[in-house]
């Protein structure tokens, strides 16, 4: 897996530091990857449209269905 250096805010870092702490991840690795691969993610559904023409996850409506949300 490739490794890439960032610089985040202090506030941030707590609170990275806070969710490994209460347990909900087993370390900084896994919760910095885990947030950034929910962060993408999120990015992707609700984010800006590809330029590319391909539809993506935001033509598609939440769960399949165009004019509703589904909880």
């Amino acid at each position: 897996m490739p490794k890439v250096e960032i610089t985040i805010p202090e506030h941030l870092e707590m609170q990275i530091t806070q969710l490994v702490d209460e347990g909900e991840f087993l370390n900084r690795e896994e919760a910095i990857e885990e947030l950034v691969a929910t962060g993408v993610k999120a990015y992707k559904t609700s984010g800006p449209v590809d330029d590319d023409g391909e539809p993506g996850y935001e033509d598609d409506g939440m769960m399949g269905h165009d004019d509703e949300y589904v909880f």
